[in-house]
């Protein structure tokens, strides 16, 4: 087997099957997250699991099947619909669940592909659609019960209340770069309420 790239970079081997696959999803997230979309190269992901080139492309057909593969494995995981009892507490965790997920590396990586040309691939545009409308699902029955305990106007839009909880939150993970954790998810939850309680959130 022909070697691939320096051997100090090379992972150890992994075998077959789930493991393998796990390896070498994993590792198409690191790499996303260290060289960006662009120069992801599928035996750079092949170095960093372990696993030959050949074994990569058994398996997926481009690396383009690959990064929608391994960013849609890492945001599957079920997440609770929050339900404290109050709309301001379920927006907390909301917006606390978001900054979670948005701080690790399968964060940083779907942020890579966001804001790169590779939205315009099918598979990856995919991706992103999917996890933003399961985001906005979840924030569907937290504004549905908001209302009926007349927490929030009645006209107020779940998507349109999500966006404006989530605005903060990005504008400092791809803009400013500013440290972002509990605290702003909290202040991200005031300025969601007072648009809401503003009525300027209403279905369009």
């Amino acid at each position: 087997m022909e070697s691939v790239g320096s051997p100090s970079r090379r992972a150890p081997a992994v075998g077959r099957g789930n493991k393998m696959r796990a390896a070498v999803l994993e590792a198409a997230i690191t790499e996303l997250t260290k060289t960006g979309y662009a120069a992801l190269t599928v035996e750079g992901v092949a170095q960093r699991a372990g696993v030959h080139k050949t074994t990569i492309y058994r398996n997926w057909k481009d690396s383009d099947g690959l990064v929608a593969d391994a960013l849609a494995s890492h945001f599957a995981t079920h997440i609770p619909i929050p339900d404290t009892g109050a709309v301001e507490g379920d927006l907390r965790a909301l917006a606390r669940s978001l900054v979670a997920t948005m701080t690790t590396q399968a964060g940083r990586a779907l942020l890579t592909v966001a804001l790169s040309d590779a939205v315009r691939i099918p598979q990856l545009a995919e991706v992103k659609h999917a996890l933003f409308d399961d985001r906005f699902r979840r924030a569907e029955p937290i504004v549905t019960r908001a209302v009926e305990r007349g927490e929030l106007p009645a006209d107020t839009d779940p998507a349109e209340l999500l966006k404006a909880l989530a605005a903060p939150i990005y504008f400092r993970l791809v803009f400013t770069g500013e440290p972002v954790d509990e605290a702003t998810a909290d202040r991200a939850v005031q300025v969601a309420l007072a648009a809401a309680h503003a009525r300027v959130l209403p279905a369009m």
